[in-house]
């Protein structure tokens, strides 16, 4: 069906390119050739099988590519580059295959790009059009190698006239990287006899395309690449290759702020003491305050250093908070030995122990750059780089507030202490005025109260940066009360100072910083986003507010970021809310905590959120105890589960996160009763409940649940869960005739 469903393309492409005008069969032609190619799409405008056959005829071929021109001009032509490959190289087989382009290509592959030739895909004589197409269409970097006969293939010219015309359309997202291999750029512009005298004998065979030919040849030639000489070695030039390449893709590029200022002299003195151009072992401590610009630096200095170490780098955020949980320990190591290696290495990792011993094997055969950000304990530091000895030339960055966990001999190369030191006065100014008045000086009539509220800020980057977005257009009045409030702070409580900024926000606003330090930080927002729209908080405006004023990020993975200081911040102002009674706080993220409070008998009208993880043993959940929580929107249930009849139990939550014990059950089915108005569900694998049915009466406000039950049933009935929008399961093993599925199908509609 498929060849058949080919054949009618081809017959509608001779159509549309033979018959002028605007005729009706050339009109109804284009219609059929729409609705084939809508069939038959691959999912960037690309038929997927659109074929070009290396045997087939020649005018059927050139058919196929002037008509490959017309239908892509209908369609998407050029999609912002999101395929499967990053590099596309152009070459002539028999000239560099088993040379200068295998090695290019290992180069890159080993660096962590991934790179389309067409051997990988295709084999002799099978149909290559519609993944090729797709390859060109989908890269980001085309590296065209002319070589002595590249000329000659009409294939090379048919994909270079396409890559030429894909570059065209997204000339700031794609780019040509050409290579003169033993040929000069004046043979490929057509001024000597090489190329010409081939475009010539492919004009009595494609006169139609060669014209296009020529024009890709001299637009490649006339952009700046690499001569690789007969006489010179092709190892120097591919290793500038890969890094031109690395460069472009910014592979393990991390995300910086928009303003950094007095850095460069740092960045400058951290790449001298790191040198990556002496075989030994080095390993770097910076140390300084929180919000000081540690992380900055290490950022900055990881992304020029990069380039030397290909593939091998890891940056591993935020080690402390990690490194509270057992889970967080393992899926660090799982992120080290993922980046370093691969998905299979880091997918065998079952505790911290395993992971230690495997971090260790794997540093010491590997010449790696690794980022320890926020380390706080030298026991971090173990479990993450392990006791061995690190493979020669590696380089280790640690970031700490902790000076001393640095000062025990945890490896056997010494740690170089670096001091990140405050901000000069004049640079702290300039980067206040970037944010408060988006210029580097202030404007007329604000000189004194910038300089003011700047050495008020100690220097600190962090609290520059989050006080002036706040004071960011606001009229004077408002200014000098700022000033008043941080007269007031002493010159060391830097939380104080970052909590005006906080204490201007609206409730709503305040409400998502806080649901963000206490649970969402490094959490995508999209599920965030459900709850709080559902308890009329605005998400939209209060995430740009948060995001305007500083106060938090979004990153490119679509996760919230929070400085560690902001975080210490939010929760301190929640432990503010009552220092000795847990009931009366509203958030509880240390699971004892919430224990604790789940298990008093007093109502707890406050609480709106608890996270209950990481326990030894398993909890149960009785209804008087939900019933003790009426405006718990926020539940996360770790090795827990529910018990006893909760038709009496009104709840106002909206986010579940559940993983169920790992049993059969056969009456899951009547979860699908639940009063749910869910709009979202993640299902890693869930085992069935036996008594899971007795939950059809439960009425319930829960917005967010999650839920990792222990291994045992759940016990709990009449559950309504009217107000859930966000129910995560962890992982279930359901049986293929299990009516659990239809709980899914009912929660997802």
């Amino acid at each position: 069906m498929v060849e058949g469903l080919a054949h009618l393309h081809v017959c509608l492409l001779y159509l549309c390119t033979t018959l002028g005008g605007q005729s009706l069969v050339r009109y109804l032609a284009l219609a059929c050739l729409e609705s084939l190619r809508s069939f038959l799409k691959l999912g960037h405008g690309t038929p997927k099988h659109f074929f070009f056959m290396r045997d087939r005829d020649p005018e059927e071929i050139s058919l196929l590519a002037m008509v490959n021109s017309e239908a892509e001009s209908s369609g998407d032509a050029a999609r912002a580059p999101q395929g499967e490959y990053q590099v596309f190289l152009n070459f002539r087989g028999p000239d560099t295959r088993y040379g200068f382009t295998d090695f290019l290509y290992h180069s890159m592959v080993d660096a962590g790009v991934r790179v389309f030739r067409d051997e990988d895909e295709l084999c002799v004589g099978e149909v290559i059009g519609g993944n090729l197409l797709s390859a060109i269409n989908n890269s980001i970097i085309y590296i065209p190698i002319f070589s002595r006969t590249y000329a000659f293939s009409k294939w090379c010219l048919r994909e270079l006239e396409r890559i030429v015309y894909y570059a065209s359309q997204l000339e700031d997202k794609k780019s040509i990287i050409p290579i003169f291999f033993h040929v000069e750029p004046e043979d490929v512009k057509l001024k000597t006899p090489l190329y010409s005298e081939a475009l010539l004998e492919h004009a009595n065979k494609f006169p139609e395309e060669v014209e296009a030919w020529r024009k890709a040849l001299a637009k490649v030639a006339e952009i700046k690449g690499w001569n690789v000489k007969e006489d010179q070695s092709q190892v120097s030039t591919i290793k500038l290759v890969v890094k031109k390449v690395l460069e472009k893709l910014e592979l393990k590029q991390k995300s910086l702020t928009k303003h950094l200022l007095g850095l460069d002299d740092r960045v400058k003195h951290m790449t001298e003491l790191l040198d990556v151009n002496h075989c030994d072992v080095r390993l770097i401590g910076i140390y300084g305050m929180g919000g000081i610009g540690k992380t900055t630096l290490a950022k900055v200095v990881f992304n020029e250093l990069s380039l030397h170490f290909g593939k091998c780098c890891s940056f591993l955020e935020d080690v402390r908070e990690s490194m509270s949980t057992k889970d967080g320990i393992v899926q660090l190591q799982k992120k080290l030995l993922f980046d370093i290696v691969d998905s299979r290495c880091a997918e065998g990792v079952k505790d911290s122990e395993q992971g230690m011993r495997k971090t260790g094997e794997i540093l010491g055969t590997k010449k790696v750059l690794v980022v320890l950000d926020d380390a706080d304990n030298k026991d971090h530091i173990k479990k993450l780089i392990g006791n061995n000895s690190l493979h020669s030339g590696s380089r280790i960055i640690i970031t700490t507030r902790n000076k001393t966990i640095m000062e025990d001999k945890v490896f056997k190369s010494k740690i170089i202490l670096y001091e990140m030191l405050k901000m000069d006065d004049a640079l702290a100014l300039q980067l206040f005025c970037c944010h408060a008045f988006d210029r580097d000086f202030p404007l007329d009539g604000y000189d004194a109260l910038s300089s003011e509220i700047v050495s008020s800020t100690g220097g600190l980057p962090l609290a520059v940066e989050v006080i002036g977005s706040l004071l960011n257009g606001k009229d004077k009045a408002f200014w000098k009360e700022t000033v008043i409030k941080l007269r007031n702070v002493p010159a060391e409580e830097i939380l104080k100072k970052l909590k005006i900024s906080y204490d201007d926000l609206d409730k709503c606003q305040q409400e998502i910083f806080l649901d963000i330090a206490c649970f969402f930080f490094n959490e995508k927002k999209t599920d965030a986003i459900y709850m709080w729209d559902d308890c009329k908080f605005f998400p939209m405006t209060g995430i740009e507010v948060l995001t305007n004023r500083c106060l938090i990020k979004i990153l490119d993975n679509d996760k919230f970021w929070m400085h560690d200081q902001l975080i210490d911040m939010g929760r301190h102002i929640v432990r503010q809310e009552s220092f000795s009674d847990l009931g009366k706080r509203s958030r509880l993220w240390i699971a004892k905590e919430a224990l604790e409070i789940i298990k008093t008998e007093e109502r707890k009208d406050n609480v709106q959120a608890l996270r209950i993880d990481e326990m030894d043993s398993s909890i149960e959940i009785t209804n008087g105890e939900f019933e003790r929580l009426p405006n718990l929107r926020f539940l996360k249930l770790c090795n827990g589960t529910y018990a006893e009849d909760f038709a009496k139990c009104p709840s106002k939550l909206r986010w579940i996160s559940w993983q169920p014990p790992f049993q059969d059950s056969r009456d899951v089915g009547y979860f699908a009763k639940y009063r749910s108005k869910s709009r979202w569900i993640s299902c890693p694998p869930l085992p069935d409940s036996r008594d899971a049915g007795y939950l059809a009466k439960c009425r319930s406000k829960l917005r967010r649940i999650s839920w990792r039950p222990p291994l045992q049933d759940i016990r709990a009935n009449h559950m309504y869960l009217d107000h859930l929008v966000v129910f995560k399961l962890g992982e279930n093993r359901f049986a293929n005739d299990s009516k659990a599925w239809d709980l899914i199908k009912i929660v997802q509609s």
